[in-house]
């Protein structure tokens, strides 16, 4: 089964605080873009396709060249804003890397949606998209060639590594609840100086290198990055890399980590981390009890890294560093209430891919 089971229980009490702006609608068909108003942290300003017309995915199939009305391809290429629904359940195996132009929602809730077994999605110099409720798995690299990245632009494009989500020199995103596993490399990269991020609700799963904030450790342009990980579900068989931060900052709030083969958290190039209320149950191995990593020969003490609020089950534990207040300053909108991580279990407990139906509450 690739999917876990979803908790259907919807008390307003244990939802996070995202998930409690829009899931107790039973009207949430009708007023798809209300979501949009519902992201908080560093990638609240994103409105994603708010303020376009929709367009319904109809057709699975997929020309990276000549997208089809009603493929996917053809909705995401477009200029306009779009907010992106789905007609059925249906699962999309693509030629080539999806290439999203700026002021695209892609929502799939009320349907079952896969982005699997093929190349999978790029966010590559633009802003202000959403990704909700889509499930990306078994992503594989491309063999380049020409893809179609708008509609007066066909170009070359390379091989690709076989992300699952590719955020490059991009802006004003928010990935929320969806379900990542078994890329061929990551499943969520974060790269060229990208900011203005949220990673939220999603559930993470048999991989590897999970998530990468940051290019490599020369690639200072990405000191300017700052991403918020929240709510999130770092589940079974995963290995390293929840995240791994380079320069930049990363605000880790209120996730669940369920057992790591490496490590949890980590990073090189002097980033700055905030572990907040999270949740981490160590693995039985105690050679790996701790969650942090630094890929560095010395120098890191300098480098700031905390934990505040964080629950630390089964022996693990988190190595401070630095000094200094590191806050993450929100502006007002972006802020939120990070809770204690004993609730953490409750506030991740629908991670992933939601079972919505029209005239339901989600």
């Amino acid at each position: 089964n690739l999917f876990k089971p979803i908790s259907t229980n919807v008390k307003k009490n244990i939802m996070n605080e995202i998930d409690s702006c829009w899931r107790s609608n039973p009207d949430w068909a009708s007023d798809r873009c209300a979501l949009a108003d519902c992201v908080v942290g560093f990638g609240q300003a994103t409105v994603g396709g708010k303020n376009g017309a929709f367009y319904e995915v109809t057709d699975s199939s997929d020309d990276p060249i000549n997208p089809e009305p009603g493929t996917l391809r053809y909705g995401v290429i477009q200029t306009e804003p779009l907010w992106i629904t789905f007609s059925e359940d249906m699962a999309i195996t693509l030629k080539n890397e999806l290439i999203i132009n700026s002021y695209k929602t892609i929502d799939g809730r009320g349907a079952n949606v896969e982005i699997a077994n093929g190349p999978c999605i790029t966010i590559q110099d633009v802003s202000h998209i959403i990704i909700h409720g889509i499930s990306i798995h078994d992503c594989k690299p491309s063999e380049g060639g020409m893809v179609r990245s708008n509609v007066t632009h066909v170009g070359h494009r390379l091989p690709s590594d076989g992300d699952g989500i590719d955020i490059f020199a991009s802006n004003n995103i928010w990935i929320d609840h969806c379900f990542l596993a078994r890329c061929t490399d990551g499943l969520l990269d974060v790269i060229h100086a990208s900011t203005s991020i949220t990673i939220s609700n999603n559930f993470f799963t048999q991989h590897d290198k999970v998530m990468l904030l940051g290019h490599n450790d020369e690639f200072t342009a990405d000191k300017i990055m700052k991403v918020t990980v929240v709510f999130n579900y770092f589940g079974p068989e995963l290995v390293q890399r929840m995240p791994r931060v380079r320069n930049g900052y990363a605000h880790v709030a209120n996730n669940r980590y369920e057992e790591w083969e490496m490590y949890a958290i980590g990073g090189s190039a002097n980033p700055t981390i905030l572990s907040e209320g999270n949740y981490f149950n160590a693995p039985t191995n105690p050679d790996i009890k701790q969650v942090t990593k630094r890929e560095t020969d010395g120098g890191w003490k300098n480098w700031k890294w905390r934990s505040s609020k964080d629950v630390f089950e089964n022996g693990a534990y988190f190595v401070q560093s630095g000094w200094g207040s590191i806050a993450p300053l929100y502006s007002k909108p972006q802020s939120f209430t990070v809770a204690d991580g004993s609730i953490v279990p409750y506030l991740t407990s629908a991670a992933g891919p939601l079972r919505c139906r029209t005239r339901y509450a989600c």
